[in-house]
């Protein structure tokens, strides 16, 4: 099967691509950032340009017929920088998407899976989500992605498309295998606690220690990359079967996903976490709550498991080490090739 790939070079959309080429597919990148993966990955063809822009789109469907499906990860994903530059984020994510949907309808490619966000949930008691859970998104990145995500259910009534949206949760790690991870502009928990084991900032800053959770900081779901980019494998597999599902989560046409790890794990214990894959201790010290901070959510990941048949397969403590090798591995071939 023959699968175009939208910002495929991305953090998520680079570990995808291997993930696809393992699984067999023929893989169709189009970014409208440099990637030079294309030969790396078996069963590649990559196209640079805007992913939105209908003659680039048309000239890869004339060359590459039978595309079946698309999987959307190309957007702009930090949610400080939104808070900045809002209108690049509504621009790309929201804007170019849009054309981008009405592009890939025109063309007969009416399978799609979005690669969404569940920072768009509120607050929640307990902080257990589920799709049904209320909607508050809190930064122009989140509201993006709530935004895309009724376009596309408009989309889907009207124009015949079918979608799965998969809400991702806190994406860690690097591939299993070493060949992929993230760059130096992904900015998580995880690059803070290196940065500090490698020397370049003294100390991490918990925001908030008075939260109402079992130790006080904030509650997140820290899902392995690699697993992330399996839930788009079990999507592509049982596209069919996750709309023949009748429950009160899916619309005709419409389905969303929380792809998290299913578990609730507070700041500290994430720092305890790495401190124990390390053998390194990390100097905390607390601050005040950022703006808009809420106490935080993890995914109840039960609909995944039965539209599609996706389970997360790796722990924190696997996601961390993932990321360390991948970073020794930067280093020694930054070395190398100064050398």
């Amino acid at each position: 099967m023959k699968v175009l790939v939208t910002g495929g070079s991305g953090f998520l959309g680079s570990m995808l691509c291997y993930c696809l080429a393992d699984a067999g597919y023929e893989i169709i990148l189009l970014d409208s950032d440099i990637f030079d993966g294309e030969n790396k990955i078996k069963n590649c063809r990559f196209y640079f340009g805007d992913w939105a822009n209908k003659k680039l789109l048309s000239k890869i469907f004339e060359e590459n017929p039978g595309i079946e499906i698309t999987i959307h990860c190309a957007e702009k994903s930090s949610v400080a920088m939104s808070i900045e530059h809002p209108y690049e984020f509504y621009s790309l994510n929201v804007v170019k998407s849009m054309e981008l949907f009405r592009n890939l309808c025109d063309l007969g490619c009416r399978k799609l899976i979005f690669s969404s966000s569940a920072g768009m949930y509120d607050d929640l008691p307990g902080y257990m989500a589920t799709e049904l859970s209320p909607i508050k998104p809190r930064s122009p990145f989140t509201r993006s992605k709530y935004m895309t995500e009724l376009i596309l259910r408009d989309f889907c009534n009207a124009y015949g498309l079918r979608c799965i949206a998969l809400r991702y949760f806190n994406p860690i790690g690097a591939d299993p295998k070493g060949r992929t991870g993230p760059d130096a502009g992904v900015n998580n928990l995880l690059r803070s606690l290196f940065d500090i084991i490698q020397g370049k900032s003294r100390e991490f800053v918990i925001t908030g220690n008075d939260w109402m959770t079992r130790d006080n900081t904030c509650i997140r779901d820290y899902i392995h990359i690699y697993d992330a980019a399996q839930a788009n494998i079990k999507a592509i597999e049982n596209f069919d079967h996750a709309f023949s599902q009748k429950n009160s989560h899916t619309d005709l046409n419409f389905i969303a996903l929380n792809i998290g790890s299913g578990v609730d794990v507070t700041v500290r214990e994430f720092i305890y976490a790495f401190e124990n894959v390390t053998g390194e201790k990390i100097p905390i010290t607390f601050g005040p709550r950022r703006p808009g901070d809420i106490g935080g959510s993890y995914a109840n990941i039960n609909l995944a498991k039965r539209a599609i048949h996706w389970e997360p397969k790796l722990s924190v403590e696997e996601a961390i080490l993932d990321y360390i090798k991948w970073e020794e591995l930067k280093a020694r071939f930054y070395e190398n090739s100064v050398n």
